[in-house]
Formats: C-alpha cells, sequence, structure tokens
C-alpha cells in the first residue's frame, strides 16, 4: 500500500470514528427528557415539537455539509460538525427547564445540523474502505453509531444523581470538542475523490421500483427504532413506576442489544439464509413491543427491551447489503443521502408520537412501532416479489 492510500485509509478509519459523535447526538434527546424532569411534568406536545426540530437540522446539516465539503475538504467539515454539536450542547445546557423554551429549540436544530454535517462528512470519508467491502463498512458505520448512543445513555443514567442537567450536558460537550481538535489534524488527500458519476445521476434510480421500496423500508424501520429510543425511558417512568436511572439503564439496553445484534448479523450474513433472519428480526420485534406494552414489571420490561433491540438490529444490515448488490454504482455520498431519509424517519417517528400521546395518552407509544413492523413486513414481501419479477 502506497502513502496515499495509507493516508486515506487513516482518513476513512477518523470518518468512521466521527460516526460516533454523531450516534452520540442522535440518542441525546431520548435520554435527556428524564434529566429534564419531563417524567414530573410531561408536556408530549412540545417533545415532538423536540423531535421535529431536531430533524430539520439534520436535513439542513446534511445539505450545508455538501456544501462545506465540495470547498474546504473533509478535515474541516469534520472538525466544523463537532464544533457545532459543542455549541449546541453548552447551548442546551444553557437553556434547561425551567429556562425559556426557544433557547433549547435552537439548541436541538443545531445539534441536528451538527449530526448531519459529521454524517456528510463521515461518509465521505470512508470511500476507500467502501470500495474495498460494501457491506462491511456501512455495518461498521451503523455499530459505531449505536456506540455513541449506548455511550451517550449510559454516562447520563450513571450519572444521573451525581450531576446537574446542565453539568451533564457540559460534560458531554467536552467529547465533540476533543474530537475536533483531533479531526483537525486529520491529514488532507487530495486523491479521495467521489466516482465520477455525480449523485444526482444515481438518484435517477430512485425511480425503479425497488429503490423506492427499499428507501420506504429503511424509513419505517428507523422509525421503528426512533419511535422507542425516544419515548422508552419516559413510557416505562410513567406506564411501571420504574425511577429514571433504572428507565435510563433499560434504555441503554435497548442500544446494547442493537450494537451487539449488528455485530452478530455481520457475522451471520454468509452464514444464515436471509429469509429467516429477516422472519426472526420481524417477529422479535413485534413480540417485544408486545411485551413492554402489557408488562407490568421490570423483567418483562427487560424481556420486551432484548426482543425489540435485537429484533430491530438484524433489518439495517441486510437492507444494506441488498442495497449493495442492488446499486453497486452507489458511492457514500448517495448512501448519506439513502442514511438521511432513514433519520428522518427515527426522528419523524417520536415526533409524532409526541403529537399523538397529546391526545391519547403515553400507551401509544408502543403501538407505532408494531404497525411500522406490519408495514415492514408489507415491503419486505413487496421487495421479494419485485425481486422475482425482475429475475424473471
Amino acid at each position: 500500500m502506497n502513502a496515499t492510500a495509507s493516508l486515506a485509509m487513516a482518513v476513512a478509519r477518523r470518518g468512521i470514528a466521527a460516526m460516533f459523535f454523531s450516534g452520540m447526538l442522535m440518542a441525546l434527546l431520548g435520554a435527556v427528557l428524564p434529566v429534564w424532569r419531563y417524567h414530573l411534568a410531561p408536556d408530549f406536545a412540545l417533545i415532538g415539537h423536540y423531535f421535529l426540530l431536531q430533524n430539520l437540522g439534520v436535513l439542513a446539516g446534511v445539505a450545508g455539509g455538501a456544501w462545506i465539503l465540495g470547498r474546504k475538504g473533509v478535515a474541516f467539515t469534520l472538525v466544523l460538525g463537532c464544533g457545532l454539536a459543542c455549541v449546541a450542547l453548552l447551548l442546551l445546557a444553557a437553556f434547561c427547564p425551567p429556562a425559556i423554551v426557544w433557547g433549547r429549540l435552537a439548541g436541538l436544530l443545531l445539534m441536528g445540523g451538527a449530526a448531519g454535517v459529521i454524517n456528510h462528512a463521515g461518509m465521505h470519508a470512508v470511500t476507500p474502505m467502501y470500495e474495498l467491502h460494501r457491506t462491511a463498512t456501512l455495518n461498521l458505520v451503523g455499530i459505531l453509531f449505536g456506540a455513541g448512543c449506548l455511550v451517550c445513555v449510559l454516562f447520563l443514567s450513571g450519572a444521573f444523581f451525581f450531576y446537574t442537567a446542565p453539568s451533564l450536558l457540559i460534560l458531554l460537550a467536552v467529547l465533540p470538542g476533543l474530537a475536533a481538535g483531533v479531526f483537525a489534524r486529520t491529514p488532507r488527500v487530495p486523491d479521495i475523490l467521489l466516482p465520477e458519476r455525480h449523485w444526482r445521476e444515481a438518484l435517477e434510480d430512485f425511480r425503479k421500483p425497488a429503490a423506492v421500496l427499499f428507501a420506504a423500508l429503511l424509513f419505517f424501520q428507523s422509525g421503528n427504532e426512533g419511535a422507542l429510543a425516544g419515548w422508552l425511558a419516559l413510557f416505562l417512568i410513567q406506564r411501571l413506576g420504574a425511577s429514571p436511572a433504572t428507565s435510563l439503564l433499560l434504555l441503554a439496553l435497548y442500544w446494547a442489544a442493537l450494537v451487539v445484534g449488528r455485530t452478530a448479523a455481520q457475522w451471520a450474513l454468509t452464514r444464515v439464509r436471509h429469509t429467516r433472519m429477516l422472519a426472526g428480526a420481524v417477529v422479535a420485534q413485534i413480540f417485544g413491543c408486545t411485551a413492554l406494552y402489557f408488562t407490568d414489571n421490570l423483567f418483562g420490561a427487560t424481556v420486551g427491551v432484548l426482543l425489540a433491540g435485537g429484533g430491530f438490529s438484524v433489518i439495517l444490515p441486510l437492507v444494506l447489503e441488498k442495497i449493495g448488490d442492488r446499486f453497486p454504482q452507489f458511492h457514500p455520498a448517495v448512501f448519506n443521502g439513502v442514511f438521511s431519509i432513514a433519520w428522518t424517519g427515527a426522528l419523524l417517528a417520536p415526533a409524532t408520537l409526541g403529537y399523538l400521546a397529546h391526545f391519547a395518552g403515553i400507551g401509544v407509544v408502543m403501538g407505532l412501532p408494531v404497525v411500522g413492523a406490519m408495514m415492514v413486513i408489507v415491503l419486505l414481501l413487496a421487495l421479494w416479489l419485485e425481486a422475482r419479477l425482475t429475475a424473471a
């Protein structure tokens, strides 16, 4: 491997590492709600606004990140994304409840924008690894993303009784601040370029039924994951009377099940029939959400969390592998657009739950993932039928 290729792989490793901080930002809101004491005075509609603003920030960050990346390069964009994350966390720390809500809304919008910028730069940086092994690289991105979610929730649950809400957010802001300093030393490698095919040309493939079905599948599946991640802690407190620290530990267990499951799925992709994996995953997530809805004790909640998390974890690696096989011309920047569809579902679902819970109560939180799982089954059957017709 020559010097340029070695530098390119070093940049790729930093791009993958950046997804850790993206995961941390995306998981924060669902974990910080008990820290902000919304379990004592729940305002479900306002929580829906929180998720909606963060979603708008992610979409704006992806668009802005593409513009900045083309002019300033990967290193600058990664530094900018982490710097924005640090500022957003400090802004949220300054406007913790009962401070004025507009400060929190601005902080969440900025935090979503930071995640979008990091996502775009990180997916661009992993191009050298992606060209060597598409599925493994994308799965590794998902694992690092989940690890960031897990670390964020574990930190908040472990330090819940020891620090105030502003102190917790200030301590979290240190991590992306340090990362910005590390990414500032990322070597500039001019040869890391996207393939000649422009992303707008690649998006022409989304006129095909298979691409539309894949995008819809990612949207609903990520919505299922995001709905549970965003509301699980509040749901356990409201329905079971669990303490905030215990509810956050179960939320961390959910993220751990996702990370371990995606790691195991990478191993099983070449050893287990994909139809069996998909069927088992969908059944597990339906049973998990049903168990969470009907349980009245922490043991049942733990079983439900493990089933739901384990079921959710398998779907994404399988879908990404199939997308890579069907659309080999997609480069990582286009996959960032695909992931943006997934993240939109992951944030729109909990936002929708906030508005529904405002009228129907907290119990609706477990209903939407079950409906989403049914949609996943329908889309999987449609994809199977489309593949058969295409092959014929």
